[in-house]
């Protein structure tokens, strides 16, 4: 009888911690970004609808808009079971991975040029790619200057240091522009993209609307000289690594990093961050076509507040003609990332939401997927 108490008392304290341990889990969880999970992402994944969604998700494109996808399909893997594998190759791997077929969506940070689309109709029956703006966010100039805290640079600053003819942190261009910075007497390296990307092409759209930059743009780097890195994380890892580094990327991969300071010609110089993408975004227009809804983004804004190298990313699907294996969880997995509850996730991940105007005709033109 003793032997048997002392095992039932046993029992009931292993339960006891079970029950503690589950229940500590469920409260300290946290999501990819570090930041909590617990009750939140439940009620985040209980919005989300499936819609008879089901199977898996091939997708490619802008590394941009990678951490808002990663959060994005967290929310929506959990809710409907579906597995969505986005690689983030490059806005140029994302639009060639569509254009051959090989991919239910694509994201990329430039809209299709009019090869592309023509391209598209071969692997959209009946229909064409299309632009679907879902992710907005400034491209960050993050730099490693031992010392500096606060730097400011304008157009044509930045436009001759990743043209290799500023080279030293101490040129008289960066001292003019921070009289009070203690600029070192320190080699710049500048980092730039090696694969094409659609954060090179709105980089180099920027200095192109506003500095003396002298090449065509696209999403394949032309300047001469600097490093090269792939994908977002790859130039942020660079600059982190490396004395008198400066490079561009979207804002959430410029965690623990220092970051320009832009002088626009408004009253006060402009610093990359959700509120002030979203100045400049707010100011878009539609320029696209039917259900095309590409945007013109203003490079040149000297509105207070606003920051001006600023990005929007688009999925890129078939208005018609998708391939009915994955079109219920292609329209699922779109109309969640643009609802009210995901366009919040984006501003939680240092990303800005698109415009409520916007992002509506995006939400009917979505449900409108054939």
């Amino acid at each position: 009888m003793m032997l048997q108490r002392k095992n039932r008392l046993r029992a009931l304290s292993l339960g006891a911690v079970a029950v503690s341990g589950a229940l500590a889990l469920t409260a300290c969880g946290t999501d990819d970004t570090g930041k909590s999970a617990g009750g939140s992402t439940a009620a985040k994944a209980s919005s989300v609808k499936c819609d008879n969604a089901k199977g898996q998700l091939l997708a490619d494109g802008s590394s941009a808009q990678k951490n808002a996808i990663d959060a994005w399909v967290k929310q929506f893997s959990q809710a409907c079971g579906v597995q969505i594998n986005y690689k983030g190759g490059g806005s140029g791997a994302g639009v060639t991975a569509f254009n051959q077929g090989q991919v239910a969506f694509a994201g990329s940070d430039s809209a299709l040029k009019p090869e592309e689309v023509a391209a598209s109709k071969k692997i959209c029956k009946g229909g064409q790619g299309i632009d679907l703006p879902m992710v907005g966010g400034p491209i960050a100039v993050g730099y490693n200057v031992p010392g500096v805290d606060n730097l400011v640079l304008d157009a044509p600053t930045l436009a001759k240091i990743f043209d290799s003819k500023i080279t030293n942190w101490n040129d008289p261009a960066i001292k003019k522009l921070n009289p009070s910075a203690k600029l070192p007497n320190l080699k710049i390296q500048a980092f730039h993209r090696s694969e094409d990307s659609g954060t090179t092409d709105n980089f180099t759209k920027y200095l192109k609307a506003t500095a003396d930059w002298k090449y065509s743009g696209g999403k394949a780097w032309q300047a001469k000289g600097g490093q090269a890195a792939s994908g977002s994380a790859g130039v942020a890892q660079g600059v982190k690594q490396n004395k008198g580094a400066i490079g561009y990327f979207e804002l959430s991969y410029a965690k623990d990093m220092s970051t320009v300071a832009i002088n626009t010609g408004a009253k006060t110089p402009v610093k990359p961050s959700v509120e002030s993408a979203t100045a400049d975004i707010a100011a878009a227009k539609v320029v696209g076509t039917g259900k095309d809804l590409s945007l013109d983004l203003d490079y040149k804004t000297k509105a207070e507040g606003a920051y001006p190298i600023t990005l929007v990313t688009y999925e890129i699907a078939c208005d018609k003609g998708n391939k009915p294996d994955t079109l219920p969880a292609t329209k699922a997995f779109l109309n969640y990332i643009a609802s009210e509850d995901g366009q919040k996730v984006l501003s939680e991940n240092d990303y800005a939401p698109i415009p409520a105007e916007i992002i509506a005709k995006v939400r009917t033109n979505i449900a409108g997927l054939s």
